[in-house]
């Protein structure tokens, strides 16, 4: 017998939940329907809801109040993350989807691990590449064939997030213009280079750690922050050398690339970008003796997240990733993000 759609409350109301999850969940209707939506400002909370045909909240206490929301989506500033997940599980709430980061250190993600053990509540990470169908099918065969990378090649090239936020959808709280930063500054250079990593790098970084033999040795070889915002990194792990590159500018085109290449194949991952509801990845495994294409799918991977976490809710054959492993993640994507600002901080001034 099939149920009726999830109750849905989501935390936040800015532009990645108007541009890129409220679309989602349109899509998925069969499966979710949006009951409430949060935001602390009280007006932006009444326009994005009403859209959604929700009921508008300006505290995460009364949303979790609303006994028709069943999972929660964190979708607020990442310093909120952590408590607002926790009362989430202990609304008792089926499940929670948090948006990276899900938390900004181990403690907190130490108190997140605690409350889900205890509540029995699963929480999924929005890092969304980890779920896109393309990924997980050439990760697959990858590994099944026994390939080990030598070289890790990330490359995001990407208009600034406000240009794809208007083109989805009537954003209602547009970021204010900024000027360009001063690079000669060792503080801007290593804030550039940790935010850039927190809000850009961290949905490849998990891919990467897959494909990595084991991150105890982490050594950052250089950092650079690029104007007018972006980050070049090079780290290397147990011989392995990654390399990886996030720019925000208007004079590409939008490119989203991980190139993964062993001795005997070449991998190579192309991502849509981050607003565009077209699908999922298109992945190529290349070898000397045959090209394996997989994708794109029909799902991209904000659809991969939610239907994961209805699969998780309803006792399905999904298997929530263990919050230990997320820690381990997100361990990972901080201290990359920790040597490279740092490295970056003291790269001679320019």
């Amino acid at each position: 017998m099939t149920r009726e759609p999830y109750g849905v409350g989501i935390v936040g109301a800015g532009p990645v939940v108007q541009a890129i999850h409220l679309p989602t969940l349109a899509r998925l209707s069969e499966l979710f329907v949006v009951r409430n939506i949060m935001d602390v400002n009280p007006d932006v909370a009444a326009a994005v809801a009403g859209r959604a045909g929700a009921s508008p909240s300006s505290s995460i206490d009364e949303l979790l109040a609303d006994e028709r929301v069943e999972v929660v989506a964190i979708c607020s500033p990442s310093a909120f993350h952590g408590p607002q997940v926790i009362a989430a599980m202990r609304a008792g709430k089926r499940a929670v989807l948090c948006e990276k980061p899900f938390a900004t250190d181990r403690e907190q993600a130490e108190l997140i691990a605690a409350a889900s053990r205890e509540t029995g509540v699963p929480v999924i990470v929005g890092a969304m590449h980890t779920v896109d169908p393309a990924w997980l099918a050439a990760i697959a065969e990858w590994e099944a064939l026994g390939h080990e990378a030598h070289t890790i090649r990330s490359r995001v090239v990407l208009p600034p997030n406000a240009r794809f936020e208007t083109s989805a959808t009537e954003v209602l709280t547009p970021r204010p213009a900024s000027g360009l930063p001063d690079l000669d500054d060792p503080a801007v250079r290593a804030q550039m280079v940790f935010g850039g990593v927190l809000g850009l790098a961290v949905h490849d970084l998990p891919l990467i750690r897959r494909l990595l033999p084991a991150v105890d040795d982490i050594e950052v070889v250089s950092a650079s922050a690029l104007s007018p915002w972006g980050y070049e990194i090079g780290f290397t792990a147990h011989g392995r050398l990654v390399h990886a590159i996030g720019v925000l500018t208007e004079q590409w085109r939008p490119t989203w690339e991980l190139e993964v290449v062993s001795d005997e194949a070449r991998l190579l991952l192309e991502f849509p970008p981050s607003y565009v509801h077209a699908g999922s990845a298109t992945a190529t495994i290349t070898t000397d003796a045959r090209t394996v294409r997989f994708g794109p799918f029909p799902h991209n991977g904000y659809e991969g997240e939610w239907l994961a976490l209805h699969a998780i809710a309803s006792g399905g054959s999904a298997v929530a990733t263990p919050v230990d492993a997320l820690i381990d993640d997100l361990d990972f994507v901080l201290e990359v993000a920790s040597a490279a600002s740092e490295t970056a901080r003291q790269e001679e001034t320019r």
